[in-house]
């Protein structure tokens, strides 16, 4: 299904609109010169963990220790994560290390 020139203009103006939105409305809602409210402190401080735990959930839901390889390259990667972090700090060092180990593991050692 092919959109129309106007469909087209109409979709990128309402995603360009949406974005600036999410952008710009939390610097006008919460300016530099007042403080957050402490629910919104509050929830900047524990998402980032919540976020963290739920994509571990997700990223292991299918992962059957009884078929399979048994979970070993998703066992190797997250403690390539855990090891990572612990000596340099940095989460994209973490991330991108723990992807490349489990691709290495999953591309040239468990084919």
């Amino acid at each position: 299904m092919t959109m129309t020139t106007w469909q087209a203009v109409a979709t990128i103006a309402a995603v360009s609109l949406g974005t600036m939105l999410t952008r710009f409305l939390p610097f006008a809602l919460f300016p530099d010169s007042r403080r957050p409210p402490r629910t919104v402190t509050y929830l900047g401080g524990v998402l980032p963990h919540a976020m963290t735990g739920l994509l571990v959930v997700y990223a292991l839901k299918d992962v059957s220790p009884f078929s399979g390889f048994h979970g070993v390259p998703e066992a190797v990667a997250i403690l390539t994560i855990v090891l990572l972090h612990r000596w340099r700090h940095s989460m994209l060092v973490s991330v991108a290390g723990g992807t490349i180990m489990y691709m290495v593991l999953v591309q040239l050692v468990f084919v």
